[in-house]
Parts: C-alpha cells; sequence; structure tokens
C-alpha cells in the first residue's frame, strides 16, 4: 500500500510541477512582472531591502520557472532524491507563503501559479499549495523509500539537457513572444467585443423585512422591504478586457486606436525600452501602405517620451495608457501590434519587425 501511495505522490507531484513550470516557461516576463508586485509589496510592508530584487525579477523568474520544471522531472525519475526532497519542500514553504500573503493582506491578488493560463483566485492558489505541501511532505518523509531509476551519471546527464533546454526555452520567449498567448489580446481577438458582457448580467436582490431575509429576480415594487445587496449570477460574463484605455491631454482616444488598420508600437517603459531595432521600425514605417495609421502608445512620461523619438529621430503620433495594460498587450518594449477595427491580425517582438508585405497581406 505505501508503495503504491509513493509512487501516486511522487507522480502526480512531479506532473504538476513540470506543468506549472512549462506554462510559466512560456512567459517568463509575465512572470517576473508578478514577482516585482511581491518585491514592491514587501519593499513597503516588511523593508526597503526588498527593493534589491525589483531589477534582477527577469532572472529570479527564469530561474524559479527553470527549477519548478527540474524538480518535475528529478522527482519522476528519482535524481538523488534526498536533495529534490529538500528542494521541493523549500520551494513549497515559500509558494505557500506567497499565496497565503496575497490571500489573507489581498496584496497580490493573482500569484500567477500557472501564468495567464490558469488563473486562480489567491484562495484557491493558496489552497492547492497547501494540498501539495502534504504530499510533499509525505514524500519528503519517504524520502529514503524512492530509489534512482538511473545511475548517477545518466541522471546527470538527463538533469543536464533538462536545464539546457528549458533555460532556452525561456530565453527564446524572452526575447520573442510567448509560444501561447493565453491573453484576450493574442491574435484573432476582437478588443471591443471583449470590452463587453459575453452576456446579459442576470441579478438576485437581498432585501430584509421584519428581521426576515427575501430574495427576488426583480426590484420589488413593495417599499417596505429593506435593500441589502446585489449579488450577481453570472460572474463569468464579465468582459475580459475591462482597463484598455488611451488618451493624450486633449481627450480619450480609445474608441478610435480600435477603428480602421493600426499598426501600434508599445513602449510601456521608454526608459527601459531597447532601441537596436528602432531603425528597422522606421523604415517599415516608411515603407507601409497609405490605408495603415501607425501610432505609438506608452505609459511614460510625455518629456520622457519626447527626448526619445528626437534622439532616434521616431516621428509617429504618441497615446498614453496604464502600464499594466501595454505589459499585458505585448511582452516586448518597444513591440508592435496590428490592428484591424480591433481584432488583433498579427504581434511583433521588436527582435522580428516584419516585412511590410506581411502587412498588406494581414490587412487584406
Amino acid at each position: 500500500m505505501k508503495y503504491a501511495l509513493d509512487q501516486f505522490f511522487r507522480f502526480i507531484v512531479g506532473i504538476l510541477f513540470i506543468f506549472s513550470g512549462l506554462i510559466k516557461i512560456n512567459d517568463p516576463l509575465g512572470t517576473s512582472i508578478k514577482l516585482k508586485e511581491y518585491f514592491e509589496v514587501f519593499a513597503t510592508d516588511f523593508g526597503s531591502f526588498f527593493e534589491f530584487f525589483v531589477p534582477h525579477s527577469l532572472f529570479i523568474a527564469v530561474f524559479v520557472v527553470v527549477l519548478e520544471v527540474l524538480l518535475g522531472i528529478a522527482l519522476l525519475i528519482n535524481y538523488r532524491i534526498a536533495l529534490t526532497a529538500w528542494g521541493f519542500l523549500i520551494l513549497i514553504l515559500l509558494f505557500s507563503f506567497l499565496t497565503f500573503y496575497s490571500a489573507f493582506f489581498n496584496k497580490v491578488t493573482d500569484c500567477g501559479c500557472f501564468g495567464d493560463a490558469i488563473p486562480l483566485t489567491p484562495w484557491e492558489s493558496f489552497l492547492k499549495d497547501v494540498v501539495l505541501l502534504v504530499l510533499i511532505l509525505y514524500i519528503f518523509f519517504r524520502r529514503k523509500h524512492y530509489h534512482s531509476l538511473f545511475r548517477h551519471r545518466t541522471g546527470d546527464f538527463i538533469m543536464l539537457v533538462a536545464l539546457l533546454i528549458n533555460t532556452f526555452l525561456a530565453a527564446y520567449a524572452i526575447r520573442h513572444l510567448p509560444y501561447i498567448d493565453f491573453r484576450p489580446y493574442k491574435v484573432g481577438n476582437n478588443i471591443p467585443d471583449l470590452m463587453e458582457p459575453s452576456e446579459p448580467y442576470r441579478y438576485r436582490y437581498i432585501f430584509e423585512k421584519n428581521g426576515e431575509t427575501y430574495v427576488f429576480n426583480d426590484f420589488p415594487e413593495d417599499t417596505t422591504y429593506e435593500y441589502k445587496d446585489l449579488e450577481l449570477l453570472n460572474p463569468e460574463a464579465q468582459p475580459k478586457i475591462t482597463d484598455y484605455h488611451i488618451w493624450t491631454d486633449e481627450g480619450d482616444y480609445t474608441e478610435e486606436s480600435l477603428t480602421g488598420i493600426k499598426l501600434i508600437i508599445v513602449f510601456y517603459d521608454i526608459t527601459k525600452a531597447s532601441a537596436r531595432h528602432i531603425d528597422e521600425i522606421n523604415d517599415l514605417i516608411s515603407r507601409l501602405p497609405p490605408a495603415v495609421e501607425v501610432l505609438a502608445l506608452t505609459a511614460s512620461g510625455e518629456e520622457q517620451f519626447e527626448s526619445f523619438r528626437h534622439e532616434n529621430q521616431f516621428a509617429v503620433p504618441y497615446y498614453f495608457a496604464d502600464m499594466t495594460v501595454l505589459e499585458a498587450v505585448i511582452r516586448s518594449n518597444p513591440g508592435l501590434l496590428l490592428l484591424k477595427d480591433g481584432t488583433v491580425l498579427g504581434k511583433w517582438h521588436h527582435n522580428d519587425v516584419p516585412d511590410p508585405v506581411v502587412i498588406s497581406d494581414l490587412i487584406k
């Protein structure tokens, strides 16, 4: 019986860690953004020491997500099980603390445990980690009963290959774009549609009268009932995009940005934007079909962006948007987004500036 439990728990924990790690390797920048949120909150709540980690959040993100996959593989082949068990225990205690902190103090409302693929509430994330902690504690205390499936040299070789492959996958996703885009701004999605509820909202109204609670599907006409609460019955109908908003000092530009054919150049932080491919982007802009309107979006200040424009001869009108929104739109600084009446036709990292022919083919 114990042998069966040993193997079952080993398989479940190993596969889950590999799955979780690979989802985050798909988008290491997303994980680094989430870690940065934690570091900034901890710097406020526990001490400014955590500010040191903010600029290193991407390196830490890659280290953690690759470690997740390696630990999962190590457990499946029983590789150096004592070291592996300690690694699991330390990592799950760290994850459990983060998810509990998120849930209890409502500080970081999405831990990013499964990236954007499977969004979990803070309490769901914490419960998941508690279950994993129980399984990992079982494996930890039974670690002497697990025996390696391979000799040490073979196991070392497997782990080295896994390390190189997963590090390469993470680096490639950073230098280009995620292999799979789980965000609402992915190619093929229509942004205006996702800004609307997927179906009409349904509510129920909660009232009290004479000390008793009454529930109505419609607002009662009887004024003797005392209103207490309004409950949404279909929260899944809420818009997938709620914070897309574009503006200038002259007013709102949100609707205009989703009308016609737009090539949008996203600079969510101009102080950290790469200028290596600006010449290629400028060349692309000069060779676009007349039907394509080009604009830039940034979360940086006007003075900073004006300085960047003059230094790089970037003669494109620009508008402002929230940093979080722009980071969700594209994982590249700068990045290129092609829209046609709000439908995403294409997305490109600044390392992959497209040919004008590609743009022409897409807008047809």
